[in-house]
């Protein structure tokens, strides 16, 4: 009867506060920007080059001016999760959601993405399951950002499940943009690839990089496009492109 009666009492407490506005079960943290790290991990990418994506995207928010911008959203700050990605039913959260309001906590990321593993392992190339995963994480996430984004990186072209198209345009109606990185040491055209089937939504935009090689270069740049949302310019080895505000396609600035 005791126990019966303390779980009678917290029903009531919890009642209360829910109904006086001092409990909401679904409230969120703001934060400037929610972003989506897609990772390719098919067969396509060796053990090696996956190691390039992981150092570059860890130097990347080593990098001072990327540790600016992240400053510069302060005190909301960004929400940053790393997810791996191959076949349709091959998704792997790599990282969980991490909220990043300082250089410091942008560092102490880096060193999380330095050291993870790679957890899928081949596969096939599914960009739609890969999407649609990556939308599904935002929704459910304990955040709500100003803005939002999914980085898709990869060196080849869907090859199973439906287009990334069709995630991609379900994404964008949820206020949800499609920015890409695409690699072209295996396939020089992928940039049309990319522009036509991934990338979309207000602002988006596509950078490549010739190889893995100029991952880190390329990365650094995107990530300070998307916390800061200021004009970059492209590497040499990389290529940018954006979407024209007035036709919807992607254009080179």
């Amino acid at each position: 009867m005791r126990r019966l009666a303390r779980h009678l009492s917290t029903l009531t407490t919890v009642f209360c506060l829910y109904f006086s506005g001092s409990f909401d079960a679904t409230a969120s943290q703001t934060v400037d920007l929610e972003l989506v790290l897609a990772v390719d991990s098919s067969s396509s990418v060796t053990d090696d080059e996956f190691r390039l994506q992981m150092l570059g995207i860890a130097a990347a928010f080593e990098d001072p001016s990327v540790l600016g911008a992240i400053e510069e959203t302060a005190p909301l700050g960004i929400a940053v999760t790393l997810l791996q990605w191959s076949s349709n039913a091959a998704q792997a959260v790599a990282i969980g959601w991490t909220k990043i309001t300082s250089g410091q906590e942008a560092l102490l990321f880096a060193q999380q993405v330095r050291r993870s593993r790679r957890l899928v392992s081949g596969g096939a190339t599914s960009m739609n399951n890969a999407i649609i995963h990556a939308v599904q994480s935002i929704q459910r996430n304990g955040f709500e950002g100003l803005r939002k984004a999914i980085d898709v990186s990869g060196d080849g072209r869907a090859n199973e499940g439906k287009s990334p198209a069709i995630a991609r345009d379900y994404a964008n109606q949820l206020g949800i943009t499609i920015n890409g990185l695409a690699i072209l040491n295996e396939e020089p055209e992928l940039t049309d690839y990319y522009q036509a089937w991934v990338v979309g939504g207000p602002g988006s935009f596509l950078l490549t990089a010739d190889d893995f090689d100029d991952f880190a270069e390329a990365m650094q740049r995107k990530l300070l496009f998307e916390i800061s949302g200021a004009p970059i310019a492209a590497a040499p080895g990389t290529s940018l492109y954006v979407q024209d505000q007035s036709t919807g396609m992607p254009r080179q600035p």
